[in-house]
């Protein structure tokens, strides 16, 4: 019973510093994730998202380590298994920019992505400016890149709207099934001002790293 009592009482705490640790409400009006309460049968109370930093202490504290889960507009959400074509497009992207780029950048995959105070997605392909020292998640990026087959619609509109917020300048999604990729660019005020739909004859140069070039008819190619 004594190390029950030991566990419990850690982990009150440790929920406690998390509280301490406060961000900005998120706007009103602008999440664009379907709510699991009906708001008109809660009023006048309201739903309250989950803030990043509050998200990142339960994440610190093991809750989700049963499944995988991203911040979205203060909600979590689950992600999907992903396929063998999501799994290998992903690993070429890796591979291609990891073998381009010196120590000067940071490659992830699959990583969380400090993007706004209450969204946390883990994108396909981070690539950023690494920092020198420290624990990390990265909360600026050169260029984001999501790979889709069945979240086509909520890369293209929920993330698309959420990097755009961060001011990453330039956004990919790969449509596994049309083989084409969604190049998003120029964000102002909360969105994308320049979106392109690129074929399997097009190359992609992302604008911060101008050296890269990737063939989009290599990038999906079965050999």
């Amino acid at each position: 019973m004594s190390g029950r009592r030991n566990i419990r009482t850690l982990t009150d705490r440790n929920l406690r510093t998390c509280a301490v640790t406060r961000v900005a409400e998120p706007a009103t009006g602008d999440a664009m994730l379907v709510p699991m309460l009906d708001p008109g049968l809660l009023a006048p109370e309201k739903v309250r998202p989950l803030r990043r930093t509050e998200y990142e202490c339960l994440v610190e504290l093991g809750l989700f380590d049963e499944e995988r889960v991203e911040l979205l507009r203060g909600q979590l959400v689950t992600m999907s298994p992903q396929g063998a074509a999501h799994a290998t497009v992903t690993a070429r992207l890796g591979r291609r920019f990891s073998r381009a780029l010196d120590e000067t950048y940071d490659v992830r995959q699959h990583s969380p992505f400090a993007a706004t105070d209450d969204s946390e997605p883990e994108p396909d392909i981070s690539i950023s400016r690494a920092r020198k020292r420290g624990f990390y998640h990265p909360s600026k990026a050169l260029l984001l890149i999501e790979v889709a087959e069945s979240s086509v619609r909520k890369d293209r509109e929920i993330k698309a709207a959420i990097y755009a917020e961060n001011g990453a300048p330039e956004y990919w999604v790969g449509d596994l099934k049309s083989k084409t990729v969604w190049v998003f660019t120029d964000p102002r005020g909360g969105e994308y001002q320049r979106v392109q739909q690129l074929g399997r004859k097009d190359a992609l140069r992302p604008s911060k790293l101008p050296d890269i070039q990737i063939r989009i008819g290599d990038l999906f190619s079965r050999r």
